[in-house]
């Protein structure tokens, strides 16, 4: 009967969290410096319309993608958070804590001072981004294996020191580049939903699904991590195949995210605490859950990111920073007071 109950309760937040998010794709694409109404939306989502209409090109051009975008980048990041807090047994562990928006923003910061954006063409930009992300969880991943296997706290200290270096070392391009060169880096690292090539928001979406597919396959091997590593063995799961396997499955994933949107931090850490605060522990609702609020949450950030300050916009990271920060507060206050 406890399970009964367990699984109805899913089910019914499930059921609000994909309410709510068919609502904020609603509000994402209606509200702006040009507010629409629904009718019209969905008049010209379903049938088209004058390509001559500046509504219409709007919608299609610069509001669905963003909203799109939204939803993989704030349900990757999520899930991601989810994962590595799940292989590290820390919950305030995110995406961002192993060095790869560090490593990211290297990447993009040199590309930017050498003009290389400018000479190889702005692809340059996100796959900089990839490959400064790919370097830094390369090294994290090679530095922590010992003889086969995986230390967890090495590999966190390991990625809390390679973040710490990276970052110094773009401080270093920023202090000796042009200001043009400093405020494109800055607006950069800021993050944004502002991505104009429809390629890499597919590429975006289908890695952020495939993940959360992916990851379903995990699900009783990270449930029985929560009881640690060894407890984990005895239940008959290769846990280091599966650490090794998670780790790299969600930081690449956080990787695509960083070279495509920037840094938009605090949506790993708050999204999983939230969940794991409200419903429990368990990784069969933790997964899509996490999925389904990160992307709530990025679309609806990039609603005030963009009308707040309108006609100027707010980089995104700066409202989820913000958002974040005070609800993860609140969240620790209350569990004071409830301890």
């Amino acid at each position: 009967m406890l399970t009964q109950n367990k699984y109805f309760k899913w089910i019914i937040a499930l059921a609000v969290l994909l309410a709510v998010l068919f609502v904020s794709v609603g509000i994402g694409l209606s509200v702006g410096e040009l507010k629409l109404g629904l009718t019209d939306i969905l008049r010209m989502l379903f049938h088209g319309g004058d390509d001559g209409s500046m509504e219409y090109m709007l919608i299609s051009k610069i509001r669905l993608p963003r909203v799109i975008l939204g939803i993989a980048v704030g349900g990757a990041l999520g899930l991601a958070g989810v994962i590595l807090q799940g292989i590290y047994r820390n919950p305030l562990v995110e995406p961002f804590t192993l060095g790869i928006s560090g490593g990211a923003s290297l990447g993009v910061a040199f590309t930017i001072v050498f003009g290389l954006h400018i000479t190889l063409g702005s692809f340059m930009l996100p796959l900089s981004g990839f490959v400064g992300a790919f370097v830094v969880i390369f090294l994290v991943y090679t530095l922590s294996s010992r003889n086969g296997n995986i230390n967890i706290q090495n590999m966190l200290l390991t990625g809390v020191m390679v973040s710490f270096i990276a970052s110094s070392a773009m401080m270093f391009l920023m202090a000796t580049t042009s200001s043009d060169n400093l405020h494109g880096i800055v607006f950069w690292i800021m993050g944004s939903l502002d991505e104009p090539d429809t390629g890499l928001i597919k590429l975006t979406l289908i890695a952020s699904l495939i993940v959360l597919f992916v990851s379903y396959l995990f699900v009783q091997p990270l449930n029985a991590l929560r009881l640690g590593e060894e407890k984990a063995m005895h239940l008959g799961f290769n846990t280091n195949v599966v650490i090794r396997v998670l780790f790299v499955m969600a930081s690449l994933l956080a990787g695509i995210c960083v070279s495509v949107s920037g840094v938009i931090g605090f949506v790993g850490l708050i999204i999983p605490h939230v969940l794991r605060l409200l419903f429990g522990s368990d990784y069969r609702f933790l997964l899509v859950g996490s999925f389904l609020l990160g992307g709530i949450f990025l679309v609806l950030s990039d609603v005030v990111a963009r009308t707040i300050i309108s006609p100027n916009e707010l980089p995104i990271g700066v409202i989820t920073g913000i958002i974040g920060g005070v609800v993860f507060l609140l969240l620790m206050s209350q569990n004071r007071k409830k301890s």
